[in-house]
C-alpha cells in the first residue's frame, strides 16, 4: 500500500508549543512509523508555512525583512521536529521556487477550468497605517454563536467560516482599532460550482465509517451554506497571481491558505526531485501510477483547520481535475487523489486557555525537549492528548504519567528483566519446555501486535498505547507469578532459564510495540537487550539549496531520513547467547517540585 502521510504545515511565526505537536506532530509520526513497520510504502511530507500578512506584521515588529523572519523560524521549527523524532521524508518550506511553481500551476488550471472567478469584496484596512489587515488579525463577536474572540476567517468556537465584515464589533489585534472596509478586486474559488462533487466525495468518506465523527459531521454541515471564497489577498508577501494583468501587481498575492495546502503536493514533488526520480511522487498522487497498489492519504491537523482540508483542498483538487459543474481537464499533474481521511485532533489547553502562539499561551516544545527529552512528552501526548476531545495539559499530570506509567510500569520491567538475566546468565538463556503460565503470557504479547496495529491504522493512538501498557502490566504480573528471583540452585536452573527467556522475549516484543510511540527509548531498550545498532531510524536535519535557478544559492535546513531499516511489526525471536549486562538507568523519574518550580508554578 502507498501511504501519503500529509502533516499540517506549522506557521512560521515562532517556535512551536505543545498544542501544535499534540495536534499534528506526534500523532502523524506514530501513524507513519507504524505503517512503515507494517510493510507499507510511506511518504511523510510537510514544511513551514511562511506567507501571509501576520508574517509581515511580526517581521516589522522585529525590525527584519519577512524572509529573514521566516528563515529564522523555519530553522527553529525544523530543529524542534527533528529532535522530537518526526520521520519526515521531506520537511521543507513554502518560500521555495518549487512550491511557487506548483501553486501557480494549480491556480492557473483551476482558473482555466472556470472555478476561479473574479469579483469585488470588502477588504479591511488599518486606519492608522493604511495597510491591509489579514483576516486572522481581526477579531470580534461571532455572528452565529456569539463567541467574543472569533477571527476574521473562522470562529474557533463553532468552526464556521466567516468574513471579517461579518464580525460584530470587529477590532484589530495589532492595536485594537476598528478597521475600515473598502472595496477590492480578488479571485474567488467558486465552491458552489464544486459543491455537488464535494458532497459526493464527503458522503463517500462518511460511508466508510473511518473518519472521526466530529470531522465528517462538520465537513458535511459546511456544505449547507457553501459560498465562493477569496483566494487572493491585498499583500506584497506571498506568491504572485500567475495571470496577465495580475502577475506584476505589487500588492496582489495568492491567499496563504490557498498555497499552504498545495504544500502537500509541492513537497511530494520536491522530495521526488531530490531523490533522483522526479516522477516518483505520482505513485502517491495519481490513481493509475502505483502499479496496482492501493493508494491512501491521511491528513493530520488540529480541528481549527478542518475546513481547509475537507473542503478547500478537495475543492482545489476537484477544480484542477475539472470535476465540478463546469467540467474541464486536468493540468500537467494529472488527476490527483483526494484525502482518504482528515485526521483532526481537538485542542490541547493549558489550564483553561487554548495553546496559542499569537496569543502567547502555552508551553514551548524546545523547553520540554531540553528539560525532559522527547519521549516523555511523546508518551504524554499519546496517553492523554486531545485525540477526540479537548484535553488540558498540566505539569502535575505530565509528571504523574511519566513516573507511574512510563518509569514505574515499562522502565521498571525492562530494568529488572535485563538485571536478572545479567546476574543469572550474562546472556539470553536457552529455554526449556514452556509451562501454561509461560504460554499464556506469550500469547498475550504476540496477540497484541494485531490488536494494537489495527488501532494504529485507524489512528486510535490513545487506545493503542493503553493496550500496550495493559500488556506491560500482564508481563509485570508474570514476574510476580513465576518469581524468578526465588528460582535458585541447579534443580531450578532450567526453569529459571525458561522464565527469563520468556520474559526477555516479551520485553523485546513490547519494545517493538512501543517503538512508534517512544522511538528514542526503543533504541535504548534495544541496546540494553544486547542490540548493537539503532533499532528504529531517526530523522536528520540537512542543509540544502533550492532546486531551481532562482533559489539555487539559498541555503536552508530540511528534515529527511532513510527509514528503510524500520523493524517489522511482528515478534522476532531473541538470539540465545546474546550478551546481557546490567543496564544503566533507562528512564528518568521526575521530581514534581522541581518540575513545577522550573515551570514557574508553586
Amino acid at each position: 500500500m502507498k501511504v501519503l502521510s500529509a502533516v499540517a504545515w506549522p506557521y512560521a511565526n515562532g517556535p512551536r508549543h505543545l498544542g501544535h505537536i499534540a495536534g499534528f506532530g506526534v500523532p502523524s509520526d506514530v501513524f507513519s512509523r507504524y505503517m512503515r513497520m507494517a510493510g507499507h510504502d510511506v511518504l511523510m511530507v510537510s514544511g513551514s508555512d511562511e506567507h501571509g500578512t501576520p508574517i509581515l506584521v511580526l517581521a516589522d515588529k522585529a525590525g527584519v525583512s519577512p524572509q529573514e523572519f521566516v528563515d529564522k523560524n523555519h530553522a527553529i521549527i525544523a530543529g524542534e521536529l527533528t529532535d522530537l523524532g518526526c520521520t519526515y521524508d521531506l520537511y521543507t518550506r513554502t518560500t521555495t521556487a518549487n512550491h511557487y511553481a506548483v501553486a501557480q500551476e494549480l491556480f492557473t488550471r483551476v482558473w482555466e477550468n472556470g472555478y476561479m472567478v473574479e469579483r469585488t469584496q470588502l477588504g479591511a484596512i488599518s486606519p492608522s497605517t493604511g495597510r491591509t489587515l489579514p483576516d486572522r488579525y481581526i477579531e470580534g463577536t461571532c455572528p452565529i454563536c456569539k463567541y467574543g474572540d472569533a477571527r476574521g476567517d473562522q470562529c474557533d468556537h463553532c468552526g464556521n467560516q466567516l468574513e471579517p465584515e461579518d464580525l460584530i464589533d470587529p477590532r484589530s489585534k495589532i492595536n485594537g482599532e476598528t478597521p475600515e472596509f473598502v472595496e477590492t478586486r480578488h479571485f474567488f474559488l467558486d465552491l458552489p460550482a464544486l459543491a455537488d462533487a464535494l458532497r459526493i466525495y464527503l458522503e463517500g468518506r462518511e460511508k466508510t465509517g473511518t473518519w472521526r465523527p466530529n470531522v465528517i459531521k462538520f465537513s458535511l454541515n459546511i456544505l449547507e451554506d457553501i459560498k465562493p471564497r477569496a483566494m487572493t489577498r491585498d499583500i506584497d508577501w506571498g506568491i504572485p497571481v500567475p495571470l496577465d494583468g495580475w502577475r506584476d501587481l505589487p500588492s496582489k498575492r495568492l491567499y496563504v491558505w490557498f498555497d499552504a495546502v498545495i504544500g502537500y503536493l509541492s513537497a511530494s514533488i520536491e522530495w521526488a526531485r531530490r531523490s533522483g526520480d522526479p516522477e516518483a511522487w505520482r505513485q502517491w498522487w495519481n490513481p493509475d501510477a502505483a502499479d496496482g497498489l492501493e493508494q491512501v492519504s491521511y491528513y493530520f491537523m488540529g480541528k481549527d483547520n478542518i475546513t481547509f482540508h475537507s473542503q478547500i483542498w478537495p475543492a482545489e483538487l476537484l477544480g484542477y481535475a475539472g470535476a465540478g459543474d463546469r467540467g474541464g481537464e486536468p493540468g500537467v499533474f494529472g488527476e490527483l487523489n483526494l484525502p482518504t481521511e482528515v485526521v483532526s485532533s481537538e485542542f490541547l489547553t493549558f489550564g483553561e486557555q487554548q495553546f496559542s502562539t499569537s496569543r502567547g499561551h502555552g508551553v514551548g516544545v524546545r523547553e520540554v525537549l531540553d528539560r525532559y527529552g522527547p519521549d516523555s512528552i511523546r508518551f504524554y501526548i499519546c496517553a492523554a492528548g486531545p485525540e477526540s476531545q479537548d484535553s488540558s495539559f498540566t505539569w502535575r499530570d505530565f509528571v504523574q504519567r511519566n513516573n507511574s506509567e512510563l518509569v514505574a510500569g515499562w522502565g521498571n520491567l525492562v530494568s529488572r528483566t535485563a538485571a536478572m538475566v545479567a546476574k543469572s546468565f550474562g546472556e539470553v538463556p536457552a529455554p526449556g519446555a514452556l509451562e501454561p503460565v509461560d504460554e499464556e503470557v506469550r500469547a498475550t504479547v504476540t496477540g497484541s501486535f494485531e490488536t494494537v496495529g489495527a488501532l494504529l491504522q485507524r489512528n486510535r493512538v490513545k487506545a493503542a498505547l493503553a493496550e500496550v501498557m495493559r500488556v506491560v502490566g500482564e508481563v509485570n504480573a508474570y514476574v510476580s507469578r513465576t518469581e524468578p528471583f526465588k528460582l535458585k540452585g541447579e534443580d531450578a536452573r532450567e526453569r529459571l532459564a525458561t522464565v527469563l527467556h520468556t520474559l526477555i522475549q516479551s520485553v523485546s516484543d513490547l519494545n517493538t510495540l512501543l517503538a512508534p510511540f517512544i522511538p528514542h527509548s526503543a533504541n535504548r531498550v534495544h541496546e540494553a537487550l544486547g542490540g548493537d545498532s539503532p533499532f528504529v531510524p531517526m530523522p536528520t536535519l540537512t542543509e540544502v539549496t533550492g532546486l531551481d535557478e532562482s533559489d539555487a544559492t539559498r541555503a536552508y535546513p530540511i528534515i529527511t531520513g532513510d527509514y528503510s531499516t524500520m523493524p517489522a511489526w511482528e515478534s522476532v525471536p531473541v538470539t540465545v547467547g546474546t550478551p546481557i549486562t546490567k543496564p544503566a538507568p533507562l528512564f528518568t523519574k521526575l521530581d514534581e517540585t522541581e518540575v513545577l518550580a522550573a515551570a514557574g508554578e508553586d
